[in-house]
């Protein structure tokens, strides 16, 4: 347990500053490569000490890389990085820059000799010719080496960087409006911290387009959002007959995230946690998991707490308690963080984004 750890279970979360972002659970840090040229980018999610790992794909067209690796029968126990891109399946070359990144600084698997191999899990969006940009830009190894040159604590920018650079939502609905990256977090007390980090390229909308409310306004914390307006104060949008029914260009969405705790859990527990973080997805976006979304979640467990510091009494067991707990939260924060990425989200090349439509 390193100093900042000890201070913080001396005196709970009082001894951190808060970001509301992933990066305030202890052993994460996110890292940004942004290519505003071709309207794309990536984003790395660093455990430099490892992080248990469950994934949970809901999407019916996904782009991934490595999912089989972290399934709780298989070998692999931690992961090193996570890598969030746009580019669909082309982007994954990404990883490759990670790897050599976390490869340099003698960070993987051991295999003797010094040798060692990163474990890096991906998800892909598409966002491949976003606002007649050409479809042969898209990320390649070099972005997700700078990704991970770049990668701190503290601060994330949100918005049209990394991954989110050119997500665009809502386009099954015909209520367009620019997608992005965003990220939040809740602490649990006693030092235990959930956080979120998701870019949103969603089919469906994060907006109701007939008032322009965000469906997951309700779950605001401390007035994060900033004062969004009354719903009778939006202009109404959109036709109910049309929605889902409107065509739309090739299997071009896809939200992906990675939820992170803190507290240590199986592969089996982080597995659970991501599938329970899918219901935040489902919350704030609508619809999800569609034909046309490749959906998925990554759960991290940097393992700084004992899962028994959350203070929780179930009727079926304690462990179940803290899991329900853990879960729940991820959910709710996935569903702050796309709201996030939506207000923090810049109209650009034709795409127009929450705020230039209905303001704050």
């Amino acid at each position: 347990m390193d100093k900042d750890d000890q201070k913080a279970q001396k005196s709970g979360s009082d001894a951190r500053k808060f970001f509301n972002a992933i990066t305030d659970v202890p052993g994460i840090e996110v890292g940004h490569c942004t290519d505003v040229d071709n309207l794309t980018g990536t984003t790395v999610i660093l455990a430099r000490n490892g992080a248990v790992a469950g994934v949970d794909v809901r999407g019916a067209a996904p782009g991934t890389r490595e999912t089989d690796a972290i399934h709780p029968i298989n070998l692999i126990e931690k992961v090193h990085a996570v890598v969030l891109t746009g580019g669909s399946a082309y982007g994954l070359a990404a990883v490759d820059g990670v790897m050599s990144y976390l490869e340099g600084q003698g960070i993987g698997f051991p295999l003797g000799n010094g040798n060692v191999v990163p474990i890096v899990p991906a998800a892909a969006l598409f966002d491949l010719g976003r606002g007649g940009t050409a479809f042969s830009g898209r990320p390649i190894a070099a972005f997700g080496l700078r990704a991970c040159e770049g990668a701190k604590t503290g601060t994330i920018a949100q918005g049209n960087v990394g991954a989110g650079t050119g997500a665009l939502t809502g386009v099954l609905i015909g209520n367009e409006l620019k997608g992005g990256m965003g990220t939040a977090s809740t602490d649990l007390g006693t030092g235990v911290m959930v956080g979120a980090l998701v870019a949103v390229n969603a089919g469906g909308s994060p907006v109701n387009p007939d008032t322009g409310e965000f469906y997951a306004a309700f779950l605001e914390r401390d007035n994060e959002f900033g004062g969004l307006q009354r719903t009778s104060a939006l202009s109404p949008q959109g036709d109910k007959d049309q929605r889902i029914t409107r065509k739309t260009d090739a299997i071009s969405h896809t939200t992906i995230a990675v939820v992170a705790t803190n507290v240590a859990l199986t592969k089996t527990q982080a597995t659970k946690v991501a599938q329970m973080a899918h219901d935040g997805m489902a919350r704030a976006i609508r619809p999800v998991h569609t034909m046309f979304d490749g959906d998925a979640i990554f759960a991290l467990s940097t393992g700084k707490r004992a899962i028994e510091d959350l203070e929780r009494v179930g009727i079926w067991g304690d462990m179940a308690a803290r899991i329900n707990t853990i879960g729940s939260a991820a959910a709710d924060t996935l569903a702050r963080a796309i709201i996030h990425a939506m207000l923090a989200a810049e109209g650009i090349a034709g795409m127009q984004s929450y705020t230039d439509k209905y303001g704050r």
